[in-house]
């Protein structure tokens, strides 16, 4: 098993400076009359808090009541789509995950936002038998963040291989993977006793080098292979088609568009 390391603070910490520009929050305004009234109206006491936020209605509910709030949204409000569904990682902070969901009335044009809470180590309700987008939305979400999903129909990893240890999306998860992933393919493939054989993975994030010229390239500036880097600039050169000639360097505009 992976060795834990204690990142309680992980959360703690300011993202940004006085020496960063820090965007203004998002505007909330309250639920006037017309569609979201009629929306809010019908999910009743469901909803512990709901407001518009960028023109679309956001409503927080328990989570013991996701597939009762869905089942409402579907068949009562219109709302068909479920185009998006994810979590947030609160865990050092709260030692919650943030659930959302996004919807979308087609013959409204509106968007219905469904927020919850989520406690660590609880499970939600599966809502893949009111949205069929649902199946896989939650199978990526027990994969990446290790949330339960009760009651559906095939819940294994969908993204990582089956036997693999953590969920890469917990902010507590190195971002460069640790010692298991660097091992991983090593031991799967040629067994640990080749460990020392071919080494482990590297987990260089491919940094790109200009003065490479065996690997890279730059248009304009081409040298031959493994010849020294040059700052000359050159110019470019395309092929002439019987239609364009892209080695003209005017260009011809339009007066009316036919």
């Amino acid at each position: 098993m992976r060795k834990y390391v204690p990142k309680d603070n992980v959360q703690g910490k300011a993202y940004y400076t006085d020496r960063f520009w820090v965007a203004p929050r998002v505007p909330r305004t309250e639920v006037e009359n017309g569609h979201f009234a009629a929306v809010v109206k019908a999910v009743g006491e469901n909803a512990t808090e709901a407001y518009v936020e960028l023109g679309q209605l956001v409503l927080h509910i328990d989570p013991t009541n996701n597939f009762k709030v869905m089942k409402t949204l579907k068949e009562e409000c219109g709302y068909t789509q479920c185009s998006e569904q994810s979590a947030v990682d609160y865990l050092a902070k709260d030692n919650e995950f943030e659930l959302f969901w996004q919807l979308l009335n087609v013959t409204e044009a509106k968007r219905v936002r469904v927020v919850c809470r989520l406690a660590n180590g609880a499970a939600i309700e599966s809502v893949q038998p009111l949205y069929r987008s649902a199946n896989f939305a939650e199978r990526e979400m027990f994969d990446m963040f290790g949330i339960k999903v009760n009651n559906h129909p095939f819940l294994k990893r969908i993204l990582m291989p089956d036997d693999w240890e953590g969920h890469p999306l917990l902010k507590t998860y190195p971002l460069q993977g640790d010692e298991f992933a660097s091992w991983y393919e090593v031991d799967k493939i040629f067994g640990k006793e080749y460990r020392d054989i071919i080494g482990p993975e590297n987990r260089d994030p491919a940094k790109v080098d200009v003065k490479d010229t065996k690997r890279f390239s730059r248009v304009g500036y081409e040298v031959p292979f493994g010849a020294e880097y040059s700052e000359e600039e050159q110019d470019i050169k395309y092929s002439e088609t019987a239609l364009v000639n892209y080695n003209k360097k005017e260009s011809k505009q339009l007066d009316e568009r036919r």
